[in-house]
């Protein structure tokens, strides 16, 4: 059995191999740069249709819960009228980074195919967890997508509280800490904060 499948597979290698009889070298080259346009639009196009809060809300897990916290927040509604979506703050910008954010957030598929957070109870069971996840990884990537929006060259110190502009100047500015070491639950509410730093 294993001898017959290693001589289909020598047999299909062969004709791979093998030149075309019946298409130009021309035809093939520009058959295959259509084909890869028509894929880099397709893939492109899927990318960005998961990249909408549409998509990040379709399930009720992330609708009934942590959407409705951003509801009440100033990331959600304020002065300005700028607002933040799901993807802003959770994938980022830049296109390689945002193809490593998504092959992560492909295993959030199987939470939802098995249930892992379907009600508010296992997501309250969760949301630690879920978390510090997530402030894990902003702090592997020095707050990127907070920086998406929020450049540190153009903070205006005097405008900001005494607090803030102390911190801001301080350990933002010498990069010990980063926005989510001290922005946990800017959006969301905070899981129980026992033996988390400065809570």
């Amino acid at each position: 059995m294993l001898a017959k499948l290693l001589e289909q597979l020598k047999l299909v290698w062969k004709i791979l191999l093998r030149p075309s009889v019946h298409y130009s070298l021309g035809f093939l080259t520009i058959g295959g740069f259509i084909a890869g346009i028509i894929f880099w639009g397709g893939f492109n196009t899927a990318l960005e249709l998961t990249n909408r809060e549409e998509f990040c809300i379709g399930c009720h897990e992330m609708e009934n819960n942590v959407y409705q916290e951003l509801q009440t927040t100033i990331h959600f509604t304020n002065r300005s009228g700028v607002r933040a979506t799901c993807p802003d703050c959770h994938v980022p910008h830049n296109w390689t980074d945002k193809i490593a954010r998504k092959m992560q957030a492909s295993k959030e598929v199987w939470g939802k195919v098995f249930g892992t957070i379907n009600t508010r109870e296992k997501f309250e069971a969760k949301r630690r967890h879920l978390a510090e996840n997530e402030w894990n990884r902003l702090k592997a990537n020095d707050s990127l997508e907070c920086r998406n929006c929020h450049n540190f060259d153009y903070m205006d110190f005097t405008r900001q509280s005494k607090r803030a502009s102390q911190m801001h100047s301080t350990s933002l500015a010498s990069g010990e800490k980063t926005c989510i070491d001290c922005h946990k639950g800017i959006a969301h509410q905070l899981p129980d904060m026992a033996g988390v730093e400065g809570f």
